[in-house]
């Protein structure tokens, strides 16, 4: 790089995001992006297997991260203007905005489903363990790898601090949903940045992230807005499909292997095989979604049946169906199921490995890590209390479905009439 050249990630959601070597901050995040740990990030999928029901939700957790990144530069500098003793925390709030998922394992939030890891716990693990990252962060400040931490987890002195990266109103969020509309040709997604960014402010007294009174509407959108994407994208019972597929594919692969009759490499053996949690960070980073996808890729000539059909239904896009049982009782959905699972087994299927239940979950909106507080002229209010829109967004909601091969449609809408 030419001396005090700009470094320019074009994005399709904020345009040029220009990163200035001759400041400090924003030198040391340029050296971060250019880490081995960070550009991984590249070849793991935002949306994990959600590219099989949106084909254009190809995107990675590395744009994601700019994209984060970007929008709490936005906002931090922002506030900063009027609160100019927060700038010593500005190289802590761009970081932990920049390497908050650095984590993530393959098909993202899908690995936690299938492997039971927790990519908050990666992210620091990685920040602790990587010696390239560890290295720029410690020669920048000897304190800021805690300070980072403390961000993640919810403990910086400063509550602004680590509520612009992990809030209910966080650039996290706001990056991913606009991101994810884009990505996916979702409507649902399209938000107010700028409107919501020039309410962002800072409480002096409090030390929090607040918001203006006049960007109320522009944060209630963003919420109804939050809820459309969970429900018609996030848990679309297509991708609930592709997760399925997925976890049975690599838990028969989990059983062969235990059994010696499984072909994987060191990477994937080790993910099989141990607690993923525990793993080494070599085993840990060196997965990733081209690593996963070319071991089914090969599964789909195993000698096993049901590795080589889940591995290739995977690959070839062959989904199972997903049936909406939200309206049935918990003892109505069993019956089912277990109706489901013994005309599969009479059919010749391993029935536990076709059908099953899942749940999709949205929790609404919460007043999770202090909720959203609206700056009044007398004092701070909770948007929930000032709003009856943001109040029936409150309210969890769950939908319930029956997973199963095509096969057996016509059987299944016999048997779900008895039930009704």
């Amino acid at each position: 790089m030419l001396p005090n050249s700009e470094r320019i990630y074009h994005d399709p959601l904020h345009g040029a995001i220009a990163l200035n070597p001759s400041d400090p901050d924003e030198n040391l995040l340029i050296q971060l992006i250019d880490t081995p740990a960070f550009q991984r990030l590249r070849r793991i999928r935002q949306l994990g297997p959600a590219s099989v029901t949106f084909h254009g939700a190809e995107s990675s957790r590395f744009t994601h991260s700019l994209g984060v990144m970007a929008i709490a530069r936005q906002s931090f500098d922002r506030i900063c203007k009027a609160y100019p003793q927060l700038h010593p925390y500005r190289p802590v709030v761009l970081c932990a905005a920049l390497l908050h998922d650095l984590g993530h394992g393959p098909f993202s939030h899908t690995a936690e489903e299938i492997f039971g890891c927790h990519h908050e716990l990666w992210t620091e693990r990685v920040l602790q363990e990587s010696e390239v990252v560890r290295q720029l962060l410690d020669a920048f400040d000897p304190h800021l790898l805690e300070q980072i931490l403390q961000v993640y987890q919810k403990k910086h002195p400063v509550p602004l601090v680590w509520q612009l990266v992990s809030s209910q109103l966080d650039c996290d969020r706001l990056d991913y949903l606009m991101r994810d509309s884009y990505f996916t040709g979702a409507s649902y997604g399209k938000i107010d940045l700028d409107r919501i960014l020039i309410a962002l402010g800072y409480d002096p007294v409090s030390q929090q992230l607040v918001v203006a009174r006049k960007g109320m509407a522009a944060v209630e959108h963003y919420l109804i807005v939050r809820y459309f994407m969970y429900a018609q994208v996030y848990n679309h019972p297509k991708n609930i499909a592709a997760t399925w597929i997925l976890e049975q594919a690599f838990n028969r692969a989990r059983s062969l292997l235990q059994q010696g009759e499984l072909w994987a490499d060191d990477t994937v053996t080790a993910w099989l095989s141990q607690d993923c949690d525990r793993l080494s960070l070599q085993d840990y980073l060196m997965a990733d979604d081209h690593v996963f996808a070319y071991h089914l890729q090969r599964w789909q000539q195993h000698p096993d049946p049901v590795l080589a059909e889940m591995s290739r239904r995977f690959v070839d896009r062959d989904l199972f169906k997903c049936l909406d049982v939200t309206h049935l009782n918990q003892a109505q959905r069993a019956t089912l199921l277990s109706k489901t699972h013994h005309w599969l087994t009479q059919a010749g299927f391993n029935a536990s490995y076709y059908s099953g239940i899942r749940i999709s979950f949205s929790r609404g909106y919460t007043l999770y890590q202090k909720g959203i507080k609206i700056q009044t002229p007398s004092c701070l209010e909770e948007i929930s209390d000032l709003s009856p829109l943001v109040q029936t967004l409150t309210q969890p909601y769950e939908r319930a479905w029956l997973i199963y091969p095509r096969e057996i449609e016509q059987f299944l809408q016999t048997i779900q009439s008895t039930l009704c």
